[in-house]
């Protein structure tokens, strides 16, 4: 009888003890933000949910993921980089298998490149460029080639001067890696073309209504502009609502970049001469596809994944309105 209860005793404990390591692997597995079927589980930090650009990039991020039966968890950081810190902190904590970041700023990325490479989880870099420093930390980094947007740009609005008048040049905000280097592809094709010069440069931080003004101003100056070249289409509708309020807009050749679904009715109306395209599909798609590689271990012999900017003009506009239509864009 003695023998039977000590059995009985035994096979008591070892359910106990059964139970107990069942319940601490599920609590370990919600703690982790793994999924039970197996899933790979992506963190995906973003600047913003509020600018339009970036939600066409977030749903690509999201169509992405759903076609690769991916977990994507998706924070909006609403242009703070403390608060993208503290999200990116969470995703750590939970476990996820990859992340995803699209900084607010750039220059202040690097604590959360730091606690996301103590927990060992790769970082793949979207859109918003750091430095070549920051860079060598991560993954991939997921974006478009800045100079070659303003040398594109550029190249078209020297083809349509015939090489050679007087250039303004309205800026994104100063620092921004893509104000310097969509600058310098513009100024780069420039100096290529002796009888075009540089004779205003001013920033308008990406904004609509601060490129109108800044070409208030120039236009009060009296100087001679024989096209006004600006960083993103915004600064460059903003330049020509300024030049159609002060009937000049038939002198002067406006060129933007992005290829928003804004500018692409201006430039089919003529208005807007050039932009190029930056592709927030293209981005989203190859982020997703870089963070599942990076969660697999998978090597890659380049960080640096580019989607190549795409010059638009009145004769290609319509392909580009079907692109945005295509995407969901009003």
């Amino acid at each position: 009888m003695a023998i039977k209860k000590k059995f009985m005793l035994l096979v008591s404990l070892i359910v106990v003890l059964a139970s107990f390591m069942t319940a601490c692997s599920s609590s370990s597995d919600s703690a982790s933000g793994k999924k039970d079927d197996g899933k790979i589980v992506i963190g995906a930090a973003m600047p913003t949910f509020d600018d339009k650009w970036v939600s066409y990039l977030i749903d690509s991020l999201k169509a992405t993921a759903k076609e690769n039966n991916v977990d994507l968890k998706m924070v909006d950081a609403k242009n703070d980089s403390s608060k993208q810190l503290s999200q990116v902190e969470t995703f750590v904590t939970q476990g996820v298998d990859a992340i995803i970041i699209a900084a607010p700023d750039p220059s202040a990325i690097q604590p959360a490149i730091d606690a996301a490479k103590d927990a060992d989880i790769p970082v793949v870099l979207v859109n918003r460029m750091p430095s070549d420093d920051v860079i060598k930390q991560v993954y991939a980094y997921v974006g478009s080639e800045s100079v070659q947007s303003g040398t594109i740009q550029m190249e078209e609005v020297a083809k349509m001067l015939g090489g050679k008048g007087n250039v303004a040049i309205i800026t994104g905000e100063l620092g921004h890696e893509a104000q310097i280097n969509r600058t310098k592809g513009n100024k780069n094709i420039i100096k290529k073309n002796l009888d075009m010069k540089v004779v205003r440069e001013s920033t308008g931080n990406w904004q609509r209504s601060e490129g109108m003004k800044v070409m208030e101003n120039w236009i009060q100056s009296g100087d001679k502009i024989n096209a006004v070249v600006a960083n993103n289409d915004e600064m460059a509708i903003g330049a020509i609502m300024a030049l159609e309020a002060a009937g000049k807009l038939n002198d002067v050749v406006v060129a933007g970049i992005d290829g928003t679904p804004d500018a692409l009715e201006y430039v089919k109306s003529g208005k807007l001469k050039v932009s190029a395209f930056q592709d927030p599909m293209g981005q989203g798609k190859k982020s997703i596809e870089m963070a599942i590689q990076a969660a697999k271990g998978e090597k890659l012999a380049d960080k640096y994944v580019w989607v190549p900017f795409e010059l638009i003009t009145q004769e290609n506009v319509d392909t580009y309105i079907e692109k945005w239509k295509s995407a969901g864009a009003n």
